[in-house]
């Protein structure tokens, strides 16, 4: 199958390769100057050669085509968005002109860019798929070398509009990256996982942060057998958002079951003990190396505003997420929420639309 990547950061050049690796064309797309310039260079003058260590098992894959020309999304069947949710709606600005009728959009994380995707490419015959989390966890550890930290035994998302879902899932499956489908991108964008480990971990932890100087590892410090505080926080902004999702019409669902049915297979295992054995890791990358990070400066404008939104706009109380938008706010010296999403920047009737479409009720 065609597939243009379009992100060539750490998992969208991970999740390239791989899908290189499985017999797919691929042409991995980069766009922007703002990280991973190094690697990307690499690529270019090494015929795509990308090598994936995961756990001693080395791969290595020559990505067929590597490129900043956005109109090279042209001609793929599947286009995976695999950028920082904060560019999303820019990005999806610049490459309206370039989708074609027919094609897959798989954006990985979602955080609800369908949205997005209605607002600036109306007209267009397109699938729209949202991912909960990436597909493999770990960093480029130097130029043409990606260290595996964690890999998905399955990996939920949702497809928009509903009505094209089986058509999408004979196309998708053929990628073979675990997919499991959901009802709606709804809960795709409200189940990704960093809406809730992400900011509470890291909002609890700005003085460690700070104080490490790069050293801090918040897997491994913030979420431990020993020390229950942060996860009562989490157990209560989750209880937030699974309120969110109730009102909505779907099912609540626990961060920690939705965390067990992507990283394990056991399902006698406890669902806490499944995040517990993931969080230490002896893979898990430090981070964040600071406190203006995608942990903070990602996960609360694009997914804890939206929840906070999403909850006035239903009635639903969500004292604990106001409060880490607030000292994130603070901490960083900036409004997150004029950065952040909202129903009315989403557009209010692209979210009804999203909703009908799946037989839930309007906002």
């Amino acid at each position: 199958m065609k597939i243009a990547m379009v992100g060539a950061g750490n998992a969208g050049c991970a999740v390239a390769a791989d899908l290189t690796l499985k017999g797919h064309e691929v042409t991995l797309i980069k766009t922007s100057h703002a990280m991973h310039d190094d690697n990307f260079n690499y690529l270019l003058e090494n015929n795509g050669k990308m090598t994936l260590n995961e756990f001693g098992e080395i791969k290595t894959a020559y990505i067929g085509k590597v490129t900043r020309d956005l109109s090279m999304i042209r001609g793929n069947e599947v286009v995976i968005i695999y950028i920082q949710t904060n560019f999303h709606e820019q990005l999806i600005e610049r490459l309206a002109e370039h989708f074609e009728d027919g094609q897959i959009v798989l954006i990985n994380p979602g955080y609800l860019s369908t949205a997005y995707m209605m607002k600036h490419c109306p007209g267009r015959d397109l699938i729209i798929a949202e991912a909960e989390s990436s597909f493999i966890d770990g960093r480029i550890m130097e130029p043409g070398l990606f260290r595996v930290g964690f890999r998905n035994v399955r990996n939920p998302i949702g497809i928009y509009p509903v009505a094209r879902k089986e058509e999408a899932i004979k196309k998708l499956d053929l990628l073979d990256e675990r997919f499991v489908y959901l009802d709606s991108v709804v809960e795709a964008a409200l189940h990704n996982p960093n809406l809730v480990v992400h900011t509470v971990g890291s909002v609890l932890s700005i003085p460690r942060i700070e104080y490490s100087k790069g050293e801090f590892c918040m897997y491994h410090e913030a979420y431990t057998r020993a020390n229950p505080r942060t996860w009562m926080v989490l157990d209560a902004l989750d209880a937030e958002k699974m309120n969110v999702l109730e009102k909505l019409g779907f099912e609540r669902i626990p961060y920690v079951e939705a965390c067990k049915y992507r990283n394990s297979l056991d399902e006698t295992k406890d669902a806490k003990e499944v995040f517990l054995d993931y969080a230490e890791m002896p893979t898990r990358a430090k981070g964040p190396t600071s406190v203006d990070s995608r942990y903070i400066n990602e996960d609360v404008p694009q997914g804890l505003v939206m929840l906070e939104a999403l909850g006035k706009t239903l009635g639903v109380a969500t004292p604990i997420c106001t409060a880490l938008i607030e000292i994130a706010s603070a901490a960083l010296g900036r409004s997150m929420r004029a950065e952040g999403r909202t129903p009315e920047r989403l557009g209010i009737e692209n979210i009804d639309r999203i909703l009908t479409d799946c037989g839930k009720a309007a906002v």
